[in-house]
């Protein structure tokens, strides 16, 4: 991440600076998260979803993709929030983010219409605590679970990635989906190195 980036995703420095409120809406303005599109890993555990096989899909993404390829969205899990939503962190009051992204020339700096509160996007930025919901219903999918597959991440960034130990503590088996080493791999019982988008698919077929 760029260092300046960083400043822009510090809730301290977001409340408090407008300059960081105007240069963040920017960033996110012209974020290729927007232009996104769903790769055949998330169409394949959508399928997985809606064909009873896969509970829950624990996701450190901010995109909307799984939502996208068809899973249904009380299956997803949003670890760091959504990108899809913005709220005023004064009282609450929710909009589509692309309303308020197509509002910025006019608005640089948006502020709530009902009480003139700060608006930001419904992603967790540095600084602030996970959301309690998607944290408990987090633990208590990895604590029930029968098979925990990660993929895509280091399970290096904390608290999402005791969820692959709470798991494996719990009896599930665990499966790792990365190209490289990460800091789990002694616990799982597969470890799969292929590209993403090739294994994920793959492994679906499987169950």
């Amino acid at each position: 991440m760029r260092p300046d980036m960083a400043r822009l995703l510090d809730i301290d420095a977001y409340l408090s600076d407008p300059a960081v409120r105007v240069a963040g809406w920017l960033e996110w303005r012209d974020s290729p998260a927007r232009a996104a599109t769903p790769t055949p890993a998330h169409r394949a555990l959508a399928g997985m979803v809606n064909a009873g096989l896969l509970g829950e899909v624990l996701t450190q993404n901010f995109d909307g993709l799984h939502q996208a390829a068809g899973a249904p969205g009380d299956a997803v899990v949003e670890m760091h929030g959504t990108l899809r939503t913005t709220s005023c962190t004064a009282c609450g009051l929710r909009l589509d983010t692309e309303d308020v992204l197509a509002s910025l020339d006019a608005h640089p700096d948006p502020a709530c219409e009902d009480c003139g509160g700060i608006l930001k996007p419904d992603i967790v930025y540095f600084g602030e605590a996970l959301p309690a919901e998607a944290m408990r219903r987090a633990v208590d999918a990895a604590t029930s679970c029968d098979v925990f597959i990660a993929i895509g991440t280091t399970l290096s960034v904390y608290p999402v990635a005791s969820l692959a130990g709470l798991a494996v503590d719990s009896g599930a088996k665990l499966i790792i989906v990365n190209d490289a080493p990460t800091d789990y791999d002694r616990y799982a019982a597969e470890i799969i190195r292929d590209p993403i988008d090739e294994a994920v698919p793959a492994l679906v077929q499987r169950y």
